[in-house]
């Protein structure tokens, strides 16, 4: 799903729109604006979230669905799918350096995404999975772990899947970087209700 990602204040999305400080490094966009039109159902579909920080993730706070074309599906127009758009407009809201110098340039994760849908690139995935790799490692579950857990998806699946390891591998490299102080305000709701 292609989705234009704007802040909220109607600026481009980009690595220096992202301002707020989560985990130890990341940063993401407070809020955002996202729009993905459909051009077989002839909807455009805005969302609007927030970055709560009790939560440890984004919220919808606004939803707006538009006919784009006379030929409009009426059904669609009426109920919209969200969850997909937030999922797609996460990877553009937040924001890493790969490099610790003085000049170094925060990225997007969007930026970093392959073509095949992949949240990092395979050279990360394959240098991370190796022995004695442990901060570039909690650098990359913190990348991953962030990024599923803003967009409300399970991360030990991503994690797995990324980096081509079995959950429980994902499972325990997500507790031991948390133990190491990587994935402070961020939370994973997924298969808990919301109160826990």
């Amino acid at each position: 799903m292609k989705v234009d990602v704007k802040t909220t204040d109607g600026q481009a999305m980009s690595g220096l729109a992202i301002t707020q400080p989560v985990g130890t490094a990341l940063r993401i966009a407070p809020g955002f604006v996202a729009t993905a039109q459909d051009e077989h159902t002839g909807v455009e579909t805005t969302i609007e979230a927030h970055y709560n920080s009790r939560r440890g993730r984004y919220i919808i706070t606004t939803i707006v669905n538009r006919a784009i074309t006379d030929e409009f599906d009426e059904d669609r127009l009426r109920h919209a799918a969200p969850q997909a758009i937030l999922q797609a407009a996460i990877p553009h809201c937040i924001a890493v350096q790969l490099d610790d110098g003085p000049d170094a340039t925060w990225l997007t994760v969007a930026d970093l995404t392959t073509n095949e849908g992949r949240i990092i690139p395979p050279w990360m995935a394959q240098a991370v999975v190796k022995r004695g790799m442990k901060d570039e490692r909690w650098d990359v579950i913190e990348i991953l772990y962030g990024t599923s857990a803003l967009a409300d998806l399970p991360p030990v699946k991503m994690i797995a899947l990324e980096l081509n390891v079995p959950e429980r591998t994902a499972s325990d490299w997500i507790r031991r970087a948390r133990g190491a102080g990587r994935l402070v305000g961020l939370t994973s709701n997924v298969g808990r209700p919301v109160g826990d």
